[in-house]
């Protein structure tokens, strides 16, 4: 496009430059050329007219560069000349003669009013292109710069490399959204109207204040020849932008948070100090809000392996990677396996197999659990299905997380779990720790009355660990409680200990609560708890949690023996 206009330009200078010519040699003819026919014309007399004709063109076309009217001098000249000279050899009649003159006026005329709309036009256009660059470059609320001012000032900056540094400094507001929700937008834009203010008066003239959108403004301070002054500059401005405003007749306090980003000379291009400055200004948020960090490497490297680890547990989630493993729940008397604790183990395709806490917390904070959970539910109980054909009684334990307990679809869809797989919901065992189920009581109280409709059975696990709270265990309807494995492990460490253990089984006895120990590790803890009456144990005295085809074989080799 750019270069077929620039041809386009020179084609009409071309006819410009030929119409001029033409003009002037039909101006010329009748006093010079028509000479050179004459019989002692010599060619000295060819060149000369011929030179002064391309010498007058040239001149005129050069002021008609300055003066555009000036190229059209002798075209009119040209027509009004050939007019009066067809008129005077009586070649026409009289009025063809003016109409020609006339013609030749109004085209005078109309190149006059053409040029002049043509300069008015430019203006016009000039002025256009200058509010259009005043826009591509300012935000209109403020009249701060914007994104683009921000990236053409910090490239520059960045492009001096000497021995000074370049910082970048991202303020967010804390809470806008509040204000937008609760005085309306008007106030919400006089509070970024005064942020911006106050950011320009924390700075020097050479430094760039940019609104890169939303309540977000980026402070771009060059040549500094000493960091700490980031540090200063951005502790300022926080300090002032906390002075009380009134918006009427509303007091608000603009509080913010800022991240920190420095390079020395070309280190770092602008997006890369964007990016750190992003990062340290999420620092800033998660250590509290209304403080200044600077971009930690360190930490940074710990954020993107949380990235990282966050997209392989989605990924694993997708390709299947996760598989259910089982821990055997015995009859101390015997100790014949009687249920299992479904367990989850990640197959991660590069660091091996993971056990839940490598990975259960994430899964809860990212919101994945509900859906993890469920597909652990369902999974364990076609398993168990299987198994209970052939050991009659035999129990499934499932964990419940916090947001699965929060979840108002629970009771619907562990129903259409046992619907499904066709579990008895006797045999079906739901179990959440002390500390979830005691963070609400009431609403705790409520969501396992709800699940005690299907007909499972409820389990506290960790029991023990929520002495605080033991108070309040009547309220909640549970039917097992799993004592905590500290109180087991230290049966054989200390008198107390053993104490403390028959403590919290009489508690659960208590309670009307089936009393299931965790951790057992050895044969005397074994032994301890067959005499402090405790019916079902767990742990790795008896098995480690194993996948399903390993326990289908346990179970069989069990039932053999039993018949045996």
């Amino acid at each position: 496009m750019v270069r077929s206009g620039k041809a386009m330009d020179r084609v009409r200078r071309g006819v410009d430059d030929a119409l001029i010519f033409a003009s002037l040699m039909a101006l010329a003819w009748p006093l010079v050329f028509e000479r050179l026919t004459e019989e002692n014309a010599s060619v000295v007399g060819w060149i000369l007219p011929i030179a002064g004709v391309v010498l007058v063109g040239a001149a005129v076309a050069r002021l008609a560069d300055a003066w555009p009217l000036v190229q059209y001098a002798p075209v009119a000249a040209a027509v009004i000349t050939a007019a009066v000279q067809h008129g005077r050899l009586g070649g026409a009649d009289p009025e063809l003669t003016w109409l020609i003159i006339i013609v030749a006026g109004i085209i005078l005329v109309r190149q006059f009013l053409g040029s002049h709309t043509n300069e008015g036009l430019m203006r016009d256009l000039t002025r256009q292109r200058a509010i259009l660059a005043r826009q591509a470059f300012r935000d209109p609320l403020t009249q701060l710069g914007n994104r683009a001012m921000f990236m053409d000032h910090a490239t520059d900056a960045l492009a001096d490399d000497d021995q000074t540094m370049t910082a970048v400094v991202l303020f967010d507001l804390d809470g806008f959204k509040g204000v937008n929700d609760t005085y309306g937008h008007a106030a919400g834009d006089e509070l970024l109207k005064v942020t911006a203010e106050r950011l320009n008066a924390n700075v020097r003239a050479n430094d760039t204040v940019s609104r890169l959108g939303g309540d977000e403004f980026v402070v771009l301070l060059p040549r500094l020849v000493d960091d700490a002054i980031a540090d200063t500059v951005a502790g300022r401005i926080l300090r002032d932008l906390e002075q009380p405003l009134e918006i009427g007749e509303v007091v608000l306090t603009i509080r913010a948070s800022a991240g920190i980003a420095i390079t020395k000379g070309g280190e770092h291009d602008v997006d890369t100090l964007l990016r750190e400055a992003d990062e340290a200004l999420y620092q800033a948020k998660e250590d509290g809000k209304g403080v200044v960090r600077r971009f930690d490497p360190a930490r940074f490297a710990e954020m993107e392996q949380r990235r990282r680890d966050e997209a392989d547990l989605r990924r694993a989630f997708l390709e299947g990677q996760f598989e259910v493993f089982y821990q055997p729940i015995v009859d101390l008397d015997g100790e014949h396996t009687v249920g299992v604790e479904a367990l989850v183990r990640w197959q991660h395709p590069n660091r091996g197999l993971l056990p839940p806490g490598a990975f259960l917390e994430l899964a809860e904070t990212i919101g994945m659990m509900p859906k993890l959970g469920l597909w652990i539910l369902r999974e364990a109980c076609l398993r168990a299905v299987e198994w209970q054909r052939q050991n009659p009684g035999f129990e499934l334990n499932v964990n419940l997380s916090a947001s699965q307990l929060a979840n108002p679809e629970l009771t619907d869809e562990i129903r259409a779990v046992i619907e499904e797989t066709g579990i008895p919901s006797e045999l079906l065992v739901l179990e959440l720790t002390e500390t979830v189920a005691l963070t609400d009581l009431k609403e705790s109280a409520r969501i396992l009355a709800s699940l005690k409709t299907l007909g499972v059975r409820i389990a506290l696990d960790d029991f023990g660990t929520g002495f605080s709270s033991l108070s309040h265990l009547g309220a909640l309807p549970v039917d097992v409680v799993k004592i905590d494995k500290s109180f087991v492990q230290a049966m054989h460490e200390s008198s107390v200990g053993g104490s403390v253990a028959e403590a919290v089984l009489q508690i659960a006895r208590t309670f009307n609560l089936a009393p299931v120990a965790e951790g057992v590790e050895d044969r005397e803890q074994a032994d301890r708890l067959r005499e402090l009456d405790c019916v079902h144990a767990q742990g790795y005295h008896f098995a480690r949690p194993m996948p399903a085809a390993e326990l289908t074989g346990l179970l069989t080799k069990q039932s053999a023996l039993q018949r045996g």
